[in-house]
């Protein structure tokens, strides 16, 4: 389990991800090196974590949230070979281990070439029984938006103290090509020191300071923060897929995203159109969730529970494989 400095360091990368150990360290009132111990610590102890990622909106992509059955004995395979690639995150193994639950990022308005692993690669894997795809139309609660129980270390003076100035944007805030390689490097490591930019781009040191600086300040650039939940005795996650009236789409999904249980909502469409994840301490604890907050909403006229057992890759890359040299079925060459 964590201590209180260990949260506050959580808390503070929420807040900013790229917030300089002296700055984290004042807010808390501990050493800098003791800030940068802990920050090492939790990244072997609970697979800690920043990462920096495109706004999909401002990037041009959309997300499907996918729903896989799988045969028993190759859910498994199908998970990693989906987690190798470069256009999926979040990828969970779910009920029982025969159900693969995924984001896949498609571009925009995009031909069906641009939809080879919906359209293409899935289908075409014998392993893979069934599909549903749901378009997220608007994302609630979720996504650098942290979960509250791992966001609740930290003062409100603490947090004015390591919150980024909001700087007017300057120059071209847009996503362009020339900035792949920079936004390739912060997937992997969103904490990537200016000089390792540098060396991946190509670009000086000050060209790196000066295009993160535009790229934050329009919203373009967003950092995230994985770490394994079960730090937090968070050990029961689900997720939930409901089926809401659409005149009480926006009242109900408002509600869900203060509940405190949930570390993501989202509307999309299907026949279930409001997905969220819950994390609980326990059965028992999303049991009362379940029963007691959510079936007090009248509107809500399904719900379907899927636990989750394993989260095979969260927003960051596993391995920089390239998206279409590989079917889903397949692993990497050796």
């Amino acid at each position: 389990m964590l201590d209180a400095i260990d949260r506050g360091v959580i808390h503070a990368l929420h807040l900013d991800g790229r917030a300089p150990y002296t700055r984290i360290a004042a807010a808390l009132g501990v050493s800098t090196q003791t800030v940068a111990r802990r920050y090492r610590r939790l990244r072997g102890t609970v697979a800690l974590r920043v990462v920096g990622l495109p706004d999909p909106h401002r990037a041009g992509q959309a997300q499907w949230l996918v729903r896989l059955t799988a045969a028993p004995h190759q859910a498994q395979d199908v998970a990693r070979a989906l987690a190798r690639r470069t256009d999926t995150s979040w990828v969970k193994l779910a009920s029982g281990g025969t159900e693969i639950v995924t984001i896949i990022h498609t571009p925009t308005g995009a031909t069906a070439s641009s939809h080879s692993l919906l359209l293409g690669d899935i289908p075409r894997t014998a392993s893979v029984t069934s599909v549903s795809a749901h378009y997220v139309l608007h994302t609630y609660f979720g996504g650098p938006t942290a979960w509250r129980g791992r966001a609740d270390a930290l003062s409100e003076e603490q947090q004015a103290l390591l919150r980024p100035a909001q700087a007017a944007p300057e120059g071209d805030t847009a996503i362009t090509e020339a900035d792949a390689p920079l936004l390739a490097t912060l997937r992997q490591d969103g904490r990537a020191t200016h000089a390792e930019l540098a060396a991946a781009t190509g670009w000086t040191p000050a060209t790196v300071t000066r295009r993160l600086a535009e790229l934050r300040a329009g919203g373009a650039l967003l950092f995230d923060v994985e770490l394994d939940v079960a730090a937090f005795g968070m050990g029961t996650q689900a997720l939930l897929w409901m089926a809401v009236a659409p005149a009480q789409l926006e009242r109900i999904a408002t509600t869900l995203a203060g509940h405190e249980e949930l570390a993501f909502v989202g509307a999309t469409t299907g026949r279930t159109n409001l997905a969220a994840q819950a994390l609980c301490p326990d059965p028992a604890s999303l049991h009362r969730y379940l029963t007691h907050r959510l079936g007090a909403l009248d509107a809500i006229h399904t719900l379907e529970t899927a636990p989750v057992l394993r989260t095979v890759k969260a927003a960051g890359p596993v391995m920089a494989y390239p998206v279409t040299a590989y079917p889903v079925s397949a692993g990497r060459p050796e």
